[in-house]
């Protein structure tokens, strides 16, 4: 069976998404709509069109393809074995621990696909893990993860849909039984000033509950998600970045 995905972007040589050097599978949609979302082109399941018009050079030739890079197609869809071509040109630098790391978007919801090319992963002796919202709960994709980095944004409920558009209740439990299956797993939050800055010291607690967890990552907010939003036709807001996080970190210590 031919098991194809909505790929937004394959990264190589990536050193920021997981241990040592990666690989990084970037799937388009996400049940969450984070105000910050650093991938808003991941937010939407369907391809879209990124329109940067400081780019455009008018030449005329649209139909053509853009040339310039101001009319980009976000969302292809690959088969597993297309993606897997892809991971194979990085595999001579996996040396140590690094490997392949599934994000997004949210890689559990285009599970048949995410599922798939795990396992073509494992089966060629290459580490696997996932980035997720854990907003969906998948214990077959998980058993195949080496290591999965999950996101808690924001402990109040309230404020969890205010700002991200659903309810935490299922994303906490979700941790709660991701914990029992023995994988080992790193707990995120975004810092953003007056948002989720204020909520680090509760998180921070609950992950103290957790056994199978490796630590507790403060995120630094970065704009970079602005002017992919613009190109979209989207108005993101523009938070403060926090520069001296020392104080938060204090609270993130396990």
């Amino acid at each position: 069976m031919c098991v194809k995905g909505m790929i937004t972007d394959i990264q190589h040589a990536s050193i920021h998404d997981g241990p040592g050097i990666r690989t990084t599978v970037f799937l388009k949609g996400c049940p969450l709509h984070c105000v910050w979302c650093h991938n808003p082109e991941c937010i939407a399941f369907e391809p879209q069109l990124l329109w940067y018009p400081e780019k455009c050079i008018g030449c005329g030739k649209c139909e053509e393809g853009c040339f310039s890079g101001a009319k980009v197609i976000c969302g292809k869809e690959m088969t597993v074995e297309e993606v897997f071509e892809e991971i194979m040109l990085d595999k001579p630098y996996y040396t140590g621990n690094g490997g392949v790391t599934v994000s997004g978007g949210e890689p559990l919801a285009q599970p048949e696909f995410t599922l798939a090319l795990l396992k073509k992963c494992r089966e060629n002796h290459i580490h696997t893990a996932i980035e997720t919202c854990l907003y969906i709960y998948h214990e077959e994709i998980f058993k195949h993860c080496d290591l999965i980095m999950a996101d808690l944004k924001i402990w109040d409920e309230e404020k969890h849909k205010q700002y991200t558009g659903v309810s935490n209740k299922s994303i906490i439990e979700n941790f709660k039984k991701l914990d029992k299956l023995n994988i080992p797993f790193i707990m995120r939050t975004p810092v953003i000033e007056g948002i989720t800055d204020v909520e680090v010291k509760e998180i921070s607690r609950f992950a103290k509950t957790l056994k199978n967890i490796q630590k507790y990552e403060l995120l630094p907010y970065h704009p970079l998600g602005i002017t992919k939003a613009r190109a979209l036709g989207i108005q993101q807001e523009r938070f403060k970045e926090i520069t001296n996080m020392e104080a938060l970190k204090r609270y993130a210590d396990l």
